[in-house]
This record gives structure tokens, C-alpha cells and sequence, in this order.
């Protein structure tokens, strides 16, 4: 397999879930501006989409949206533990968090760093982030993770987002205690450090 990346870009998610699993996988550093791979390929022809992630299968077949990727992963190897079966409940809890992690919380960010948007809208866009990233932390008031005390590839994701927060707003991460044990917990993971690394970006 082969992932298409950019340092730090929400392809950390599944960089994070394969070194989980612990699966053979290529990378391949893409210039998200340039549309150009690494290897001097156009990245359009590849995924027309132009962003990433993009997983490409040793049989050819590309597979795009990370919340989509990392249950691929996770179901490659499920004794890892990194999804539960798929068509259970708890399987659904996953998703479910993978697609509040997607819609409220990561393209949340968008509107907020666009230089088009004035202060007035900054600060409600903000204001609204600011509260779902109240939900995850009363999600996680009691637990060490989203599911529970098993590492899952939304933790994965959950640790993307909350990088963009300490960016934005290093005060809200670092003044909600929840929050930020549950960063530090997901940033001591071997995988986590090991993809930090092969990507060239600070923790």
C-alpha cells in the first residue's frame, strides 16, 4: 500500500492508524500546491480530488476521505483493535465520532483561517469550534479514550484536530485538563512519535 500525505495534513490520521495496524505501507510526500508527488507524478491524474489522504491498495485501487480509510485499515487488522466489528453498535459509536471529528470539528477550521473572513465572523466561527471541542471533553471526562479504554483509529483522527486547535488557540488545549491528558496520552503512542518523525513535523 502507499499513502499519499502532506507533513502535518490531516493524512496523519491514517499514517498514525497503519502504524498502528502494523501493515506494510509506502509513503509518498505530495506538494498539495504544486499537485505534485514526490516522485514527480501529477497528483490530479492519481486523485483527481487534489487533496489528501489517498491510499492506494496493492491492487490498484485508490481509496480517498480519511474517516473512510482508517476503518479500511483498522478491518485489515482487527486484532489490533482499532475498530470494532463492523455492524455492531459500538461500530457505529466509531463512526459516529469519525463524522462529528469530519464535519464539526476538522472543516471547522477552513472558514476560520480564511483570510476573506473578518473578525466579527473569526470570532463566532470560533466561538462555535470552541464548543464542540467542549463536547469531546465532557465525552472524555471519564474515559481515556473515545470508546472507551481502547485506543481507536477516531482517537487517531481526534489527536489531528486537536494539533489544529493548539495552533489556532494554544490556551484551549492547553487550560482544559481533559483535553489536554487526552492529548498527551495519544502524543506518547509509539506510532504517533514514529509518524511525527517520518513526516518531518515537531510533535
Amino acid at each position: 500500500m502507499k499513502l499519499y500525505f502532506s507533513p502535518g495534513a490531516c493524512s496523519l490520521s491514517p499514517h498514525i492508524a497503519l502504524r498502528e495496524a502494523e501493515l506494510p505501507f509506502e509513503l509518498e510526500r505530495v506538494d498539495l500546491r504544486a499537485k505534485k508527488t514526490s516522485a514527480g507524478s501529477d497528483y490530479l491524474a492519481i486523485n483527481p480530488k487534489g487533496y489528501v489522504p489517498a491510499l492506494q491498495l496493492d491492487g490498484g485501487e485508490l481509496v480517498t476521505e480519511g474517516a473512510i480509510i482508517v476503518q479500511y485499515v483498522a478491518d485489515q487488522r482487527p486484532e489490533r483493535g482499532l475498530a470494532p466489528p463492523a455492524g455492531t453498535s459500538e461500530r457505529r459509536r466509531l463512526q459516529e465520532w469519525l463524522h462529528f471529528i469530519a464535519t464539526e470539528l476538522h472543516k471547522a477550521f477552513g472558514p476560520i483561517n480564511n483570510p476573506k473572513a473578518g473578525p466579527e465572523l473569526k470570532e463566532a466561527l470560533q466561538a462555535r469550534l470552541l464548543s464542540r471541542f467542549a463536547f469531546l471533553a465532557g465525552a472524555l471526562a471519564n474515559k481515556r479514550f473515545l470508546l472507551g479504554d481502547t485506543f481507536t483509529v477516531a482517537d487517531g483522527y481526534a489527536y489531528y484536530v486537536l494539533r489544529s486547535l493548539r495552533k489556532l488557540d494554544a490556551a484551549a488545549l492547553s487550560g482544559n485538563p481533559v483535553l489536554n491528558a487526552y492529548f498527551d496520552r495519544i502524543a506518547s503512542r509509539p506510532s504517533v512519535r514514529a509518524a511525527l518523525e517520518a513526516e518531518g513535523v515537531p510533535a
